[in-house]
């Protein structure tokens, strides 16, 4: 059971195309325990999260804070925006007076997420006038994904059997019991869609500079988005997990860990739902 609650943190509800916030921004700031916020160090940096972690967010908060004092100008690259809605922000961004947080959340913020956590990221890059990029695949893309295959859909299909095999399990892990096994595996199809679309991401702006915010599965060594890097830009990057107390040991190039956000138990409401 533990092990099924932490992989369905862990992967987010975006990824499934299922809507499992459990907790929104406020009351929750009593949680950061004993962890530092770290120091960012590569041009390309990878930030992870328990999406509803409200500790974790404020941590990563102060980590990019403190690399824009240092004088870097990264791109801020957000799993929370879909890649259809570029164009849109693009256009929002170039408009003057340039617009604030708020209107740019409301624009092409997507859906699902609790942009309390994420608007503070969205400010900081207006008022350093940082580059915003959309780094998430939609949903009607990732089911297109899951009906047709990687390849058909402009994706790279050449995907290692261990590594669909452990997408696989952890979905099926966060579905708490209620998935079978094919199910699962065309769902990690999209969720693998995904990583490889934030590598090509990652990879453009490389050269630049880039921090992606994404969820801890995005960001995993093994199986996530820095297994799709070419080596140049895997060797300037630095995946950092933010991960709860008592969670697996998935593999990260750093680990931050802090307490666990207080949830119900996600597996009874799934179960609840009918034909689980």
């Amino acid at each position: 059971m533990h092990r099924m609650v932490c992989a369905l943190r862990r992967v987010g509800a975006a990824a499934l195309g299922v809507t499992v916030m459990f907790a929104t921004a406020s009351g929750l700031a009593g949680c950061a325990g004993s962890a530092a916020p770290p120091q960012l160090t590569q041009p390309v940096v990878l930030l992870g999260e328990v999406h509803d972690n409200a500790a974790q967010h404020a941590l990563r908060l102060q980590a990019f804070r403190a690399l824009l004092a240092r004088g870097a100008r990264p791109v801020l690259a957000l799993e929370q925006i879909d890649r259809e809605r570029q164009g849109a922000l693009d256009a929002l961004l170039a408009r003057q007076p340039r617009p604030n947080a708020g209107e740019v959340v409301r624009a092409v913020g997507g859906a699902g997420w609790d942009w309390a956590f994420y608007t503070p990221f969205v400010a900081l890059a207006l008022e350093y006038r940082l580059p915003i990029v959309a780094a998430n695949v939609s949903r009607d893309d990732a089911r297109r994904v899951m009906n047709e295959g990687l390849a058909a859909t402009g994706f790279d299909a050449a995907v290692p059997d261990a590594l669909l095999a452990a997408q696989a399990e952890d979905i099926q892990a966060s579905h708490c019991g209620t998935l079978d096994a094919a199910a699962a595996r065309r769902m990690a199809l999209a969720q693998i869609a995904r990583d490889q679309y934030m590598a090509q991401v990652l990879e453009r702006y490389a050269p630049h500079g880039v921090v992606l915010l994404a969820g801890d599965g995005h960001v995993r060594t093994d199986i996530g988005a820095p297994h799709w890097l070419d080596a140049a830009t895997r060797a300037r990057s630095e995946s950092i997990g933010f991960v709860e107390a008592g969670d697996d040991d998935a593999p990260y190039d750093r680990r931050i860990v802090t307490a666990a956000q207080p949830r119900p138990d996600p597996c009874a409401a799934m179960r609840a739902r009918p034909g689980a």
